[in-house]
């Protein structure tokens, strides 16, 4: 019934090790934030791993507060999180032939009800598609820099 998550993937010249640095280190979110909302960690763990939680000053209109929970992780592999509600923000590595690393985002609506899913992704669907598709751009070339400085 309806769509339940949205997705976006690249592929990075960086190794998986160097891509999920960056993500759990919330400190570096708003680097590779490509819905421009994220404007710096607040509070919480510097590495993180599952039962993490951070809190991020956020902006959309009105400044806010927001904390978050990692919810799933696999060293270099996976990590998603969470915050008041139930969606999530998930990222799952795949080591590539040539030593990079496809990605893929997905802001995941499969734990909310049929109908609370359907209003979620008629009134965010298709401004967090394209927030996904440029946090993808900005991920590629944080970890592609930082592999190039030997990070």
């Amino acid at each position: 019934m309806g769509e339940k998550s949205k997705t976006a993937s690249t592929t990075i010249a960086a190794p998986p090790s160097v891509v999920f640095a960056i993500l759990t280190d919330p400190r570096q979110h708003p680097r590779i934030d490509g819905s421009g909302t994220v404007r710096e960690s607040l509070s919480g763990h510097e590495r993180l791993e599952l039962d993490s939680e951070f809190g991020i000053q956020m902006k959309q209109g009105a400044g806010y507060k927001i904390k978050n929970r990692v919810v799933e992780f696999e060293q270099d592999k996976l990590i998603a999180w969470r915050h008041m509600g139930v969606h999530r923000w998930r990222y799952e590595l795949t080591p590539t032939a040539d030593g990079g690393t496809a990605v893929t985002e997905t802001w995941d609506l499969t734990h909310y009800n049929p109908v609370m899913r359907a209003g979620l992704m008629a009134m965010f669907g298709k401004k967090t598609q394209k927030s996904l598709e440029q946090t993808m751009v900005k991920l590629k070339a944080a970890a592609e820099e930082d592999a190039a400085a030997g990070a």
